[in-house]
């Protein structure tokens, strides 16, 4: 990273930067960016190799045939869908490995895996053809949808790379009803490729990162990546997890359930994902109603359902004929004075993850090097941070805050400026005690 960032101890930093701690209080211009940016690392049989690919809702739709290789309504493509349902952008890194682009005599796939063994190439005769004068018209297919048709070339040379296929310029070309790419293989997914996935999606900005993998090893890498970028690196965003409850920590959410008939599926990290990524600042994804493509298992008992609350869980169950998420939680459990409880709830870290960004943000760009640490430049950064405090509270997502919360102060060093800032988060109701008196 270029700047500084994360908790401190002691004022005995070296790196400029925002160094922030959170801790609940013992018991006796700045603006708020936007939500909606996940990245995930997947398993994929097309796709951009060994870089992160950036997509967008809009994109997705589109284009999902030339990024992902197959339709929108394919069904390879259900969890993105579900992930697609609540992010603006998304993030995405090929995991595989030693692949196979597929092949024939007149090009080559785009992209290594077997999906480009569904291509073929068609070659025929242009209408202005002749004996004499031959011209073709070329058409790269799709198992049985035509993506591009170049027409009047009278060579191979003459076309040039679409989506789909590269032409090989020195090959002849002839008259062929279609002949198909073949070879293509997708490679192998090895630990080493989530951390490469990790290493490049490190200067990425977002909101929420997903891992579909199953073993603790991969699992707990990405949940230690997690916890360093939020603490030693101050970058603020929180990771969807497949039954890994055992970190106990606010910035990993474990996913309990798996699918019907599949209980080790973890295919809703896709819309888990999606949702934290999606959910607004002062919303709670608490009672929410589970809305993608998979048929969830919620077999279980109340007291099941009890126990995994107090275990970090985050689970489905079903109302009615509507499967819902339970409570929006993490995997924090382990209470202290300096942290409570409200560290557990994900609406709680939404909010204080959007202030620990939109602070380092604005103090990177206006002030770092730029604003001189005297009483003026100290009054303009509280301003700012009021400012932005007080739009945290106009959508309810604080409360119970004014000026007074917040005071910029010289620190020890003359580069450094120490802000104590003081916030309560709104979370949204969760339960109800009622007692009815009848007169």
């Amino acid at each position: 990273m270029a700047l500084g960032g994360g908790t401190f101890l002691v004022q005995n930093k070296v790196l400029p930067g925002s160094y922030i701690n959170f801790v609940s209080v013992s018991k006796a211009s700045a603006t708020l960016s936007d939500r909606g940016f996940a990245t995930m690392p997947l398993d994929l049989d097309w796709g951009a190799d060994g870089e992160v690919f950036t997509v967008t809702a809009d994109e997705f739709q589109k284009n999902s045939l030339k990024i992902f290789g197959y339709a929108y309504t394919n069904d390879k493509l259900k969890g993105l869908r579900d992930l697609f349902q609540n992010i603006k952008t998304g993030y995405f890194y090929k995991l595989n490995t030693g692949g196979v682009k597929a092949a024939n005599n007149y090009a080559t796939a785009k992209y290594t895996g077997t999906r480009g063994n569904s291509l073929k190439i068609v070659i025929e005769a242009n209408e202005n053809s002749t004996t004499e004068n031959p011209i073709y018209d070329v058409s790269t297919v799709l198992d049985s949808l035509v993506v591009d048709v170049q027409k009047g070339v009278t060579a191979m040379s003459g076309l040039t790379a679409n989506d789909y296929v590269t032409f090989i310029p020195t090959a002849t070309i002839a008259l062929t009803a279609g002949t198909p790419l073949a070879n293509g293989t997708d490679g192998t997914v090895a630990d080493a490729s989530y951390q490469t996935y990790l290493d490049k999606i490190e200067s990425y900005s977002f909101n929420v990162m997903g891992c579909l993998a199953t073993t603790d090893t991969i699992k707990g890498l990405f949940a230690a990546f997690n916890k360093r970028m939020r603490d030693d690196n101050g970058v603020k965003f929180q990771t969807v997890l497949f039954k890994y409850n055992a970190f106990d920590y606010e910035g990993v959410i474990s996913v309990e359930n798996g699918l019907v008939g599949d209980l080790t599926n973890p295919a809703l990290i896709y819309w888990a994902t999606g949702a934290e990524a999606g959910c607004p600042v002062n919303k709670s994804l608490t009672n929410a109603t589970y809305t993608g493509e998979y048929s969830v298992d919620t077999d279980y008992t109340q007291s099941e359902l009890e126990a995994g609350i107090q275990a970090g869980k985050l689970m489905f169950h079903k109302v009615d004929d509507t499967v819902r998420v339970l409570e929006d939680i993490n995997t924090f459990v382990s209470v202290t004075d300096a942290k409570s409880s409200d560290f557990s709830s994900n609406q709680t870290i939404r909010v204080l993850d959007q202030i620990g960004n939109d602070i380092a943000l604005l103090f990177g760009t206006k002030y770092l090097g730029k604003v001189p640490n005297d009483n003026a430049g100290r009054v303009s950064l509280w301003n700012d941070i009021v400012k932005h405090h007080n739009d945290l509270q106009t959508i309810r997502a604080i409360e119970n805050f004014s000026g007074d919360n917040v005071t910029v102060a010289q620190g020890t060093d003359k580069k450094a400026v120490v802000v104590t800032d003081y916030v309560t988060p709104v979370n949204a109701m969760a339960q109800l005690y009622m007692t009815v008196y009848v007169q």
